[in-house]
C-alpha cells in the first residue's frame, strides 16, 4: 500500500501545504508535485463535474506526484464518494455541511475499515477490488485495514448547528482535521456575504481554538501568502492556498485588462499579482 505522506506529517507535528483544483486535467496535479512544494492536492469535488474514471486517473496522477490526494464531498454523498475515492487513490476526504454529532460519525465510518482493529474508529467499508489495493494483490489484507486508518478524515466546520455543539463534534474519535468554512457559516446565521462579521470571526476563533485544545489539526483556505500570519501566531500548521480556477480568473482580468489598455493607447497598469482572496477564502 502507498504512504500516506500528509498522514505521516500530521503523525510527527510537521507543517504542510496543500493546494485546490476543481479540474480533472491530472496533469495540473504533476505541476503542483514537479514544484517540490506540496504535501497533498484536494480536489474540491462538492463544486466540479467529473465521473469515476477522472477519480482513477487523478488517482494515478498523485502516484505520479508522489503526493496525497484530498476530496471534498458534499453532503448526500459521504459513504459513496469517500469509498469511490479511497478506492482511487486519494488517501484523505474533506467532509462538507457537518451539523451534528451523527454527522461527524458517519463520516469517520465512510472511511475507517469494518474491522475492530483499527485505532482511530470503526467504520463501514469493507474490501474493494480498486486501484488502491492494485485491484486484487492487497484486498482484504491487514495493510489494507491500516492503509484505511491511516486515511486523514477532515470535517467542514460552517454550519450554525456545528458550531453550537462544537465540543461534542470534535469529540468524535477518528476525525483528523478541521476547516472553518465562512461563507456557508455566514450565511447560516443569516450574514450571507459578511464573512468579516463579529459573530462569524468570533466562530472562526473557536474553531481553531477548540481543536488545537483537542488535540487536533485546524487547517486554514488562503488566497495569498501574507494572510497566514495571523493564523500561525495562534498555533496553526496546516495551509490549503489558491485554486486553479481562481488563479486562472485572475490572471485573465489583470493581463487581459493591461493589454487591452495597450491596444487602446492608454497608461498601461502595472500587473498585478492577483486578486487577494480574504482569510478562509470562499468556503
Amino acid at each position: 500500500m502507498r504512504p500516506n505522506r500528509l498522514r505521516q506529517k500530521l503523525d510527527a507535528g510537521l507543517p504542510t501545504l496543500g493546494t485546490h483544483i476543481l479540474s480533472t486535467w491530472p496533469t495540473l496535479i504533476e505541476l503542483a508535485g514537479q514544484s517540490g512544494h506540496y504535501d497533498y492536492v484536494e480536489f474540491v469535488a462538492e463544486y466540479a463535474p467529473f465521473n469515476m474514471h477522472d477519480l482513477d486517473n487523478l488517482g494515478r496522477a498523485l502516484e505520479v506526484a508522489g503526493l496525497t490526494g484530498m476530496i471534498k464531498v458534499e453532503q448526500t454523498q459521504y459513504t459513496h464518494q469517500a469509498m469511490r475515492a479511497i478506492g482511487s487513490g486519494f488517501q484523505s476526504v474533506l467532509f462538507a455541511d457537518i451539523r451534528t454529532v451523527e454527522d461527524a460519525r458517519a463520516c469517520v465510518a465512510a472511511v475507517r475499515a469494518e474491522s475492530p482493529t483499527g485505532r482511530r474508529g470503526h467504520g463501514l467499508t469493507g474490501v474493494g477490488m480498486r486501484r488502491d489495493v492494485g485491484t486484487i494483490r492487497e484486498g482484504g489484507s491487514a495493510a489494507y485495514v491500516q492503509s484505511l486508518d491511516d486515511a486523514v478524515v477532515a470535517i467542514m466546520v460552517e454550519k450554525r448547528q456545528c458550531v453550537e455543539d462544537l465540543d461534542a463534534i470534535l469529540s468524535v474519535p477518528g476525525i483528523d482535521m478541521v476547516q472553518f468554512g465562512g461563507s456557508d457559516y455566514a450565511m447560516s446565521i443569516g450574514q450571507a456575504g459578511n464573512r468579516g462579521h463579529k459573530d462569524v470571526k468570533a466562530a472562526e476563533l473557536k474553531t481553531i481554538e477548540m481543536a488545537l485544545k483537542k488535540g487536533m489539526h485546524p487547517r486554514i483556505e488562503i488566497g495569498e501568502p501574507e494572510q497566514a500570519a495571523p493564523y500561525l501566531e495562534m498555533g496553526v500548521k496546516h495551509f490549503c492556498i489558491g485554486w486553479d480556477a481562481g488563479i486562472l480568473a485572475n490572471f485573465w482580468a489583470s493581463r487581459g485588462e493591461t493589454m487591452r489598455a495597450l491596444q487602446e493607447g492608454a497608461p498601461a497598469k502595472k500587473p498585478a499579482k492577483g486578486k487577494k482572496a480574504a482569510p478562509g477564502s470562499y468556503r
